[in-house]
């Protein structure tokens, strides 16, 4: 049963002071020229642009594709998860379905076999993915556990031309260096948050911890996969925040998650995004972080429901099939939503790299 009682429901977009005015129409493009010119936006304009009105809402996103397209022109690269681990964690994460603090009815197993991840990578190829994303729920990995994704890792790149991202909780410096050392790519470990937000949803561990686990990772040569997730109860000011934070740890994959408020955990029923503070959400994420991989994650479907091919306008990246313990649409609706856009699945080269620097 869970211990903790759930939240009140809070608004997506609560008056957030902002420090400059907000920004004429015309001065989104005006932003773009800066941040392709090398440039960086400032805290204020990331605010005043997720405060900007929904008629200016083509603007934001006009300003967010110029750099998108610039980086990454009309690609689209795919993630595909597997679930290795599922629930049985100990940490008190209120979002999440696999906390001990949930009631949801979810599979709960310890981590599948070899047969079953290697089965996992054979259907990420299939469904045109490039990054093949290992996850287990824990605070961190076992020993077992480590043993088990450092022997499958080489096997799985050595059938497959795949990029391997493990997601396998709080990690110290040796366990970084083992799994660089396996041939993992990147490593996944959100922010979720603000600094100052993070004791609102989590308490078993901080904000430092998680942090401390990117540079271990960074310090191994790993790549870093690092976002969050907009719609817990945070204010705008958060979002920028860790907008901001990530680009001081120059992450190179940021998926960006719409919280799915499942029955059974604290946040339950909880989130009142709307398509356009998705679209908003991820077009100031572009912004800030112009030549970073960024992702649609989790809650798409649900959040930005017609609109989810908008997001791809400042977005290049995203998850194909399902998620941990929720359910994606078809992967034969996003093959048509990225083709009808005019756009391409790339598995190459440049799925992993921004077209030109920044």
């Amino acid at each position: 049963m869970s211990t903790r009682p759930p939240r009140a429901a809070a608004p997506s977009r609560p008056a957030t002071p902002v420090a400059a005015a907000v920004p004429r129409r015309q001065s989104w493009g005006a932003i773009a020229d800066r941040v392709l010119a090398g440039g960086a936006i400032t805290r204020e304009e990331a605010l005043a642009l997720l405060a900007s009105p929904d008629e200016e809402l083509l603007d934001v996103l006009s300003a967010a594709w110029r750099v998108r397209q610039r980086h990454f022109g009309n690609t689209v690269q795919l993630f595909f998860l597997m679930n290795a681990k599922s629930g049985l964690c100990p940490e008190d994460c209120s979002y999440c379905s696999q906390s001990k603090v949930s009631d949801a009815e979810i599979p709960r197993y310890n981590l599948l076999s070899a047969p079953k991840l290697l089965e996992g990578a054979r259907l990420a190829v299939e469904r045109q993915s490039k990054t093949f994303c290992i996850v287990i729920s824990a605070r961190g990995p076992t020993e077992r556990e480590m043993d088990a994704v450092c022997r499958i890792v080489p096997e799985i790149k050595a059938r497959y031309d795949l990029n391997i991202c493990a997601c396998l909780g709080l990690l110290t410096p040796e366990q970084a260096t083992r799994l660089a050392e396996a041939g993992v790519d990147k490593v996944n470990h959100n922010l979720n948050t603000s600094e100052r937000f993070y004791p609102e949803v989590c308490t078993t561990h901080g904000y430092a911890d998680r942090v401390a686990t990117l540079a271990a990772c960074r310090a191994a040569g790993l790549k870093l996969c690092s976002g969050g997730i907009m719609g817990m109860g945070e204010t705008q000011a958060d979002l920028v925040d860790m907008a901001m934070e990530l680009r001081l740890l120059a992450v190179e994959s940021i998926p960006l998650n719409f919280l799915n408020a499942i029955d059974g955990t604290p946040l339950q029923g909880s989130s009142r995004l709307t398509p356009r503070d998705c679209l908003r959400g991820l077009a100031m994420m572009r912004l800030v972080n112009p030549g970073a991989e960024i992702r649609i994650a989790g809650g798409r479907e649900i959040h930005l429901g017609s609109l989810q091919p908008m997001g791809l306008y400042a977005a290049n990246s995203m998850f194909v099939g399902d998620y941990l313990t929720t359910k994606g649409q078809l992967p034969e609706s996003d093959y048509r939503m990225i083709e009808e856009l005019g756009f391409v699945i790339t598995r190459g080269a440049e799925a992993a790299e921004p077209l030109c620097g920044e």
